[in-house]
């Protein structure tokens, strides 16, 4: 088993490259993406955009690599919107982000489509406090510093959980920092809150001192997606092995649920997550999701992203969520609303 203990500055220090596909910053120091080797055969390549620990290391793990009839060329960025750059400059031709990076790419009019979704918990999406900290409830967050990444699903979750609070942003001070610079914030004091996503949740639950003030769940979509490039989507052969690409990782995911301890050590053999706090997460979130179809009710669900952000003149304009879809994959996918997977109390 790995450590258990890290000091609080070098905590985070595994997670340079992986700023996970459910969060992600406007901009992520050294966002661009990295090759990272190629999978399959045949004369046709899919360029996929992906995180580390993520789509490439499920796929590997439930054994979808094994049989490819084309080949995969995998690029390796640190966060969804770097990534979404890629695909609008036709670099990539799909990967898979959480719910808010494609909203501020949509608003900067990149050429992306989505076309497929999954449903998670969002136990993971939380906003952390102290263990000592005498806030007890959001609403108590009025006049405090709270630690969030820009444009990512935590910072909406922050946006939304104020809302229900009876708060805006105004009421807040809004401290954008990526999550090692939040964990170093969150640890020294600086600030009172940081709003996040796993797996830094269930590392700051087992490292850092923390405790959950609130989570996402009925409060953010607990949606993520995959978004193709617009061009790729035209070609009748790369249109095909998207199909079987997406289909792939819904078996993936299919396979996780099924063996959580199988992929929490894969998943912490690439990452360098502790063992502990990659199951945790599993459990918590990651193993949760099912594949749905991107449906008028996910349409709807992220168009609320959309007002809510263009509202607080966070993206430049609004702007009609559903021309940045292409539903060509849904085929009997279930409901974009049904229910999340679970592994039962605790998590």
């Amino acid at each position: 088993m790995r450590a258990r203990h890290l000091a609080p500055a070098a905590l985070l220090l595994p997670f340079a490259l992986l700023l996970a596909a459910c969060g992600g910053s406007s901009r992520a120091e050294g966002g661009g993406g990295t090759g990272s080797g190629t999978d399959g055969k045949g004369s046709l390549t899919l360029n996929v955009g992906d995180q580390k620990g993520g789509s490439e290391a499920l796929l590997r793990a439930a054994g979808e690599l094994d049989d490819l009839p084309y080949k995969i060329k995998w690029s390796t960025f640190t966060s969804g919107p770097p990534l979404l750059e890629a695909i609008n400059a036709g670099a990539v031709d799909v990967g898979a982000v959480g719910n808010t990076p494609p909203v501020f790419a949509a608003a900067a009019k990149s050429k992306i489509k989505v076309i497929a979704g999954s449903h998670s918990r969002s136990d993971g999406e939380t906003i952390l406090v102290k263990k000592g900290s005498p806030l007890k409830r959001p609403a108590q967050l009025k006049g405090k510093s709270i630690a969030v990444a820009q444009g990512s699903s935590a910072h909406y979750q922050l946006i939304a959980s104020l809302k229900k609070a009876g708060l805006t942003p105004k009421d807040v001070t809004l401290n954008y920092l990526q999550p090692a610079d939040a964990l170093a914030a969150f640890t020294r004091g600086k600030v009172a809150a940081w709003a996040v996503w796993d797996p830094y949740t269930s590392q700051a639950l087992d490292q850092a001192d923390a405790r959950v003030l609130t989570t996402g769940q009925g409060v953010v979509n607990g949606l993520s997606f995959q978004v193709a490039a617009p061009a790729a989507l035209d070609d009748k052969k790369k249109s095909a092995a998207l199909k079987d690409y997406t289909d792939r990782l819904r078996r993936a995911q299919d396979w996780v649920f099924k063996h959580p301890d199988a992929w929490a050590e894969a998943w912490a053999e690439e990452t360098g997550l502790p063992d502990k706090v990659a199951l945790d997460a599993v459990k918590r979130t990651r193993g949760t999701a099912v594949a749905v179809a991107v449906d008028k009710a996910a349409v709807a669900s992220e168009q609320g992203i959309v007002d809510a952000f263009a509202a607080l003149k966070l993206i430049p304009r609004s702007f009609d969520f559903g021309a940045f879809v292409d539903p060509r994959f849904n085929g009997d996918l279930p409901p974009s609303g049904t229910a999340p997977r679970t592994y039962g109390k605790g998590h």
